[in-house]
């Protein structure tokens, strides 16, 4: 799949779809879950630019929004992190609020289960092949690959990293080593700190969700450079 971008003369379409997604996973979870989704329909519905993919927001403005206290905030916006839903595209600094990002495809990828239940024509929508007419690049889901005699949780990972985007796989991830998983915690070790450090810094949210579809257990994901 490639970086979907609701632009374009279907893009009215797309939105509707990815928020009805949002709102029918919401639906069929518990509390918790229908509730932190609840709030990230908020931010979308409220503050999200489709067309430069940027949540501009400060974190007093989001626990107004929310009802919430900011340490509420802080620990929320925390796990959509970790579940590969948002990740920081500029920190906030002195004057400035944090600007966020959403990644829309791992949104669609965890919201698959109750496409049926939206319907076939939506179904139909989201497994279209790519049409250059638009900007508008469908969702195409594979189910999360399950590890061989249930140990090799890596290969699975990196399988589902492929899955998302071949050529970043073929770029970034391929080189990584799993060097240690345990408590929680996996560390990857690259070729060289320059990766370690670039991919922690753009991709380890989306490293550690894709942990998140084989191994539930893995909250934090490490990188070090290989001896």
């Amino acid at each position: 799949m490639q970086v979907t971008k609701p632009v374009g003369r279907n893009a009215p379409a797309l939105k509707y779809d990815i928020l009805s997604a949002l709102t029918v996973h919401a639906l069929s979870n518990d509390k918790h879950r229908q509730r932190i989704v609840l709030r990230i329909l908020c931010l979308i519905t409220t503050r999200y630019n489709w067309r430069k993919n940027e949540l501009s927001i400060g974190r007093d403005e989001i626990a107004r929004l929310w009802s919430v206290d900011p340490r509420t905030v802080k620990r929320e916006m925390a796990k959509l992190r970790t579940m590969g839903w948002v990740t920081v595209k500029r920190a906030a600094a002195r004057g400035r609020v944090a600007v966020y990002e959403l990644d829309l495809k791992q949104i669609m990828l965890d919201t698959a289960d109750i496409w049926p239940v939206i319907g076939p024509d939506f179904q139909d929508r989201m497994g279209q092949g790519d049409q250059p007419e638009t900007n508008v690049v469908p969702f195409q889901v594979k189910p999360p690959p399950e590890p061989p005699d249930g140990q090799d949780v890596w290969s699975a990972v990196q399988a589902i990293l492929h899955a998302r985007d071949p050529e970043l796989w073929s770029s970034w991830f391929q080189h990584l080593v799993e060097a240690e998983r345990g408590g929680g915690i996996v560390t990857l070790m690259a070729p060289s700190r320059f990766m370690a450090d670039y991919i922690a810094q753009k991709w380890s949210g989306r490293v550690l969700a894709a942990y998140g579809r084989v191994d539930p257990s893995i909250r934090t994901v490490r990188f070090d450079v290989a001896e």
